[in-house]
Order: C-alpha cells, then structure tokens, then sequence
C-alpha cells in the first residue's frame, strides 16, 4: 500500500491522521516539522504528502517548494485554516496538487487523499505508456511522426514476434518494402535471411523457378540445379511484392508451400521441407481480383492473416519535413555534400507538404535526390524543388475530371502553389497569373496556411 507522509505541529491532529488513514491500509509516517519531514522525505519512499502551511521553522510553502523540486511528480495536498484560502492558492501555484480548509472532516480528507493518488498512478501510468510508444514505435528509415504510420508500426510490433503471414497493401511508392524489413528485423527471424522478390520485375514463365528452384535439365538451359528463393529463405522471411500479379500455377504451388511448407523443385521429385516467414504486398485490390477470377480465394485467405495497409503519402503529410530531411541526409553523404547541403528552407518544406505525391514516398525520395544534386546553396531553396506539374497527371484518363482522390479543394489549393512557384513567390504577378484579385489571393493564402506579407 502507498505510504503517506504527515507533517503537522498539532500532535493530536497528527494522531487522527495517522490512524484514520492507517485504517484504511495505507502505511503513514508522521513529523511536527518541516526540516524532519525532508529528512524523512530523503530515506522513505513517500507516495502522497499532507502537509499543514503553518508550520514552526520552514513554512509549508517552503516545504512544498523545497520536495517539488527534489521530486516534481509527487502530489502534495496542504492543510490551511479557512481564513487563508489565498496561501493555499499560492501553494497551488507553487505545485500542490489539491488543499483542504481547517477544519475538516477526516471523510473528506480520505476522499482527497484516495482521489490523490488515483490521480498519480494515472499520471505514472500515462508516462510510462507515453515513454514506450516513443521506444516501441520507431524503426531506423521508417519516419513516423503521423499517427496514421504510427498505427502501421504499432501492428508491426505486435505481429513481428509471431509466425503470422502478412498482407501489406497500398499504392506504389508508399515503403512496403521497408514495413516487411522492419517485421523482420523485429521478429525471431532477425538473424535469418530476408530474401525479395517482386513479382512483376520476373517474366511470367519463369517466375515458378525462381521461387522454387529447378533441376538439372527441367528445361532448355538448365544446365545445373538451383535453389529458388523459398529454400534460400529457409529460417527466414520471404518477401513476395505484387502478389496480385502472380499468375494461376504458380497460386497453387504458393498455397500448397503455406498451408504445409513444402514444395518440390521445377523438374524434381524430391519434397523439400522449408520454415519460411511469408510477407507479401500488392497495389491491387485483392478482393476485386477475387470476384473477377485471377485471384485464388483459398490463397487470399492465407495470405490475409495479419492485414497491414500503408497510407498514401498525401494521408501523412506531418512524416514529410522529416522524411525530406532523412533523405538529404542521406544523400548528401553518399555524394560528399553534407558540409555544402545543410538543410532544407522553410519554403521549400512548404512547398513540398503542399504536393500531392502521386508517387508517394518514392517520388519524394527522388525529388529531394534531383534537388541536392542541383541546389548551389547551403540549403535546399523551394527554387531547388522541382515538382510535376498537375496538369501533366492523368493525360490518359480523359474521362476524368480531375486526379484520382484529389477534391477540388485540393486541385485548387496545388494550382496556387504551381502559381507562386512559377510567380518566384511574388504574390500580386501568382494573382494575375490565376486571374484572381490580390484580396482574393489573399483569402485563399490564408485558407491553406500560408503566410501573406503585403509587400512582395
């Protein structure tokens, strides 16, 4: 039980104290003085002080002042006559958590007492917990400030240790690449390979014996056997990218592999056995697939165990000034700039948390890896930035109106950026070029958040 430390110069209030709250289970330690109760403070660990103000030698406030600086969490309730309501004011301000007017009941002092200490093992609690999210949902190259990533890397911690399939989706671009690295560096698997494969970057018809290997003479030119990635995974995990693009034989030897980790090589007899941790990823809609035929239901399910979906970069734009900022970091050392790149300018992390990214984390990528090849400055400008334009996507689907999952509200908002880019931040020459007013302009600024200083 909590131990509660009493300081007060009546002894025969002290006493009540002592055993109205012993009564209730706590353990109480008890002084008439300030100066004994901060050597008692010292030796004991004290859960909850009650303190009077007015106390012979050092004051309760100074007390109060001297404990919350040795130990700022612990909550100090203070004792003070009902005339002085304006020092138990101030001791609130000086870090008291709550105070009780002489006189009291002892009912009401247990109510403040227990409410007390709820209120700091909620406090602790909070901490703790606050202090292992940011210790647990963190991985090296992974920025996850957003707490759309953050519940992407809180499903990575969970399903890391076990042995579960695992189904990334989301659009190109995005790092599921990086998500299935992180599981398994953080699983049992860590000191195993992680072997990948991508499922579109391999013709169709050899795609079978690259994941399972083949024999000797299976087919013209091969000359010697060899084993497909599933055996070279073996203790490890299995990366399969764009599984939606696997053709129909090879789902059914992926299922067989799944369902009992086993498989015979293109052109062999022999069963091999494998222990292999299966993460795939697609783009596509798996369902769709699945009700149009070119997608195995049997295999959907045992690929769908642990679902993790990747949002789109436009989804997350908090992670962009620190994925920029990994980037440049990145390859300025690889080209031997860092001393001549320091960082990226206010403007052009604005710029590019204005864009819509299409192309997702990879297209920033290769946007920050463009502008550090270019830039002449000691940072990155917004000049440095170079950005498709809007009005180059989707040139193939005239039947649209306007960018696939783009508003209106975000088409306009891009073209005004796209003005004062091309304006070089002039705002009077950016409203002519839109063909709006300069108060108009003005009104949209402040809409997306950018500052609008009148002169230009």
């Amino acid at each position: 039980m909590p131990t509660i430390l009493i300081i007060e110069d009546e002894a025969k209030m002290r006493r009540l104290l002592e055993l109205n709250l012993g009564d209730d289970g706590f353990k109480t330690l008890s002084a008439g003085d300030a100066e004994t109760g901060l050597k008692l403070l010292a030796s004991e660990p004290v859960h909850l002080v009650l303190t009077d103000l007015r106390l012979p030698g050092i004051s309760g406030l100074e007390f109060l002042q001297t404990a919350k600086q040795q130990n700022p969490a612990l909550p100090i309730v203070v004792m003070t006559a009902f005339g002085s309501v304006e020092t138990a004011v101030e001791a609130m301000k000086a870090g008291a958590s709550d105070y009780v007017l002489k006189p009291f009941s002892l009912a009401e002092m247990r109510m403040v007492v227990h409410k007390e200490l709820d209120h700091s093992r909620l406090r602790e609690e909070n901490r703790s917990l606050r202090e292992a999210l940011g210790q647990k949902y963190s991985h090296p190259n992974i920025v996850a400030i957003s707490s759309k990533m953050q519940e992407v890397l809180a499903t990575v911690e969970r399903v890391a240790p076990t042995n579960s399939t695992v189904l990334l989706g989301g659009e190109s671009g995005v790092g599921k690449d990086l998500v299935a690295r992180a599981i398994h560096e953080k699983s049992r698997r860590a000191t195993g390979p992680f072997i990948k494969i991508n499922s579109t970057a391999i013709p169709e018809n050899l795609l079978e014996s690259e994941l399972f290997g083949y024999e000797k003479g299976a087919f013209t030119g091969a000359a010697n056997s060899k084993p497909g990635k599933f055996e070279l995974a073996d203790k490890g995990t299995l990366f399969l990218d764009e599984i939606g693009d696997v053709p129909a034989a090879t789902q059914v030897k992926l299922l067989r592999v799944l369902q009992e980790r086993e498989f015979e090589r293109l052109g062999g007899t022999r069963t091999i056995k494998v222990d292999v941790r299966l993460i795939a990823a697609t783009n596509r809609d798996l369902r769709a697939a699945l009700e149009d035929g070119t997608f195995r239901e049997d295999l959907y399910y045992r690929l769908n165990v642990v679902p993790i979906d990747i949002p789109a970069l436009r989804e997350h734009k908090e992670d962009i000034p620190g994925l920029a900022n990994l980037f440049l970091e990145r390859f300025t050392k690889d080209t031997g700039r860092a001393e001549k790149i320091a960082g990226i300018s206010p403007a052009a992390v604005q710029l590019l948390v204005g864009h819509y990214w299409p192309g997702n984390v990879r297209e920033l990528q290769n946007v920050i890896e463009r502008a550090c090849a270019l830039a002449t400055g000691k940072q990155l400008e917004a000049s440095d930035i170079q950005l498709d334009s809007p009005r180059n996507r989707n040139n193939a689907a005239s039947d649209r109106f306007l960018p696939d999952g783009m508003t209106l509200d975000q088409w306009e908002d891009e073209m005004i950026r796209e003005a004062l880019k091309r304006a070089g931040g002039n705002k009077s020459q950016a409203a002519r070029l839109l063909g709006l007013s300069r108060n108009a302009l003005r009104y949209r600024l402040s809409k997306i958040g950018i500052d609008d200083n009148e002169a230009d």
